[in-house]
């Protein structure tokens, strides 16, 4: 007779500390993404979240984060070019009184797709009412970084474009309540564009498909309200091409090994299209555990790797996508706990109310807080393509 082997425990206490330390300083080896630190504190204020655990962020630190994320905003003047949003660092924000310098300065500072994205959802995360943002200035630096086929670079100058990007502009476009002169019939046709011959979906047109770049198109779709445009037919055959990305844990393309970061990137693909019951729970844990690090908390890409915030974040949404005990519920589309996006909905409603508008549920289903999966239906997110009203004070009603 078999010996039962206990599986081995998420060490949760340690994963927090881990991330915790993330908000104070950076290890040296860590020091060539001082340029992407909004990510890095996204993935410690989120991970905290999905392990109940922002009560370890003392109120001090909790606000000297929300301040220091406010820190990065770029406000366009009225002779300015459009590139609203957040920066990713302050290397563009010298200490200095000279006006000369300062106005120089100007000439650099842009919103980042990417760094907006990751710094709104860490605001919200964090409890912020987003009561500083100028949200329309934000929308319109998101539509004037939009390419004529559909795509959106990450910034106005200098920059590559392709599907992250697409879905950093849907989910900022999403959290604000706004879609202002972004195209979205372009994005659709973009989108569709890079479905492959295997039903997965490619960076960029003719590329090959990734797991991360199908989660980042069928987020987009699904947070535009466009996914019920996609056909029955190939849905089946997307989740068929995610469903074979299954090894143990999850790869991103066919022959490649597999990574801790797929067990979300794949895994919320598999939830946004409701079949992540599909796959195998037991072996996506044992992959994901297999790469924790049992002295310090937190997940690497691979077992005997350092942990990374990344790969710690991925790996605890994975988790809760399984039913983890202990795990906040996430939601796939956000990549944010169901819990921050339930404030994402009353700030929504709240906005809408002092616009004069009836309490619409633009949100996924209530079904997704299921401790065990996630359902999301294609009904849940209305068509937003008719109806793109906002309530902020600073952008009047359409």
């Amino acid at each position: 007779m078999e010996d039962h082997v206990e599986p081995e425990p998420l060490l949760q206490s340690r994963t927090a500390k881990n991330l915790l330390r993330f908000l104070n300083l950076l290890p040296a080896r860590m020091a060539s993404h001082d340029n992407t630190r909004s990510t890095i504190v996204f993935f410690a204020v989120c991970g905290l979240d999905v392990l109940n655990s922002l009560h370890l962020i003392p109120p001090h630190l909790r606000q000297d984060t929300i301040d220091w994320v406010y820190g990065g905003l770029v406000v366009p003047r009225d002779n300015e070019r459009r590139c609203g949003g957040f920066m990713g660092c302050r290397a563009m924000l010298p200490k200095t009184e000279d006006a000369d310098v300062l106005e120089c300065m100007r000439k650099y500072q842009w919103g980042h797709l990417a760094m907006t994205y990751t710094s709104i959802a860490a605001l919200v995360t964090l409890g912020d009412d987003l009561s500083r943002l100028d949200r329309k200035s934000i929308v319109d630096g998101v539509a004037a970084v939009q390419k004529k086929e559909g795509s959106f670079g990450a910034c106005i100058d200098g920059s590559e474009d392709d599907m992250r990007f697409v879905y950093c502009a849907a989910t900022i476009c999403y959290m604000l309540d706004y879609w202002g002169d972004v195209d979205k019939e372009a994005m659709f046709q973009f989108i569709m564009r890079s479905l492959r011959y295997d039903y997965g979906f490619s960076q960029e047109l003719e590329g090959e498909a990734h797991g991360g770049t199908t989660f980042c198109a069928l987020a987009a779709l699904h947070l535009s309200g466009q996914l019920h445009r996609v056909d029955s037919t190939t849905k089946e055959r997307m989740k068929r091409w995610l469903i074979f990305r299954q090894m143990d844990g999850f790869q991103g393309r066919p022959n490649k090994p597999v990574d801790t970061c797929y067990s979300f990137w794949i895994g919320a693909s598999l939830c946004i299209l409701d079949a992540f019951d599909l796959s195998d729970y037991a072996k996506n844990r044992e992959y994901i555990i297999s790469t924790q690090d049992k002295l310090i908390g937190g997940f690497a890409k691979w077992p005997q790797a350092n942990p990374d915030p990344f790969h710690t974040y991925l790996g605890l949404c994975g988790l809760a996508f399984i039913g983890e005990p202990g795990l906040n519920a996430v939601n796939p589309s956000l990549n944010m706990s169901m819990a921050a996006y339930s404030h994402l909905q009353h700030l929504h409603e709240q906005w809408r109310s002092e616009n004069g508008k009836g309490d619409e549920d633009l949100g996924l289903s209530s079904a997704a807080q299921q401790q065990l999966k996630l359902k999301i239906k294609e009904g849940d997110v209305k068509d937003t393509t008719a109806a793109t009203t906002s309530n902020s004070p600073l952008i009047p009603a359409q």
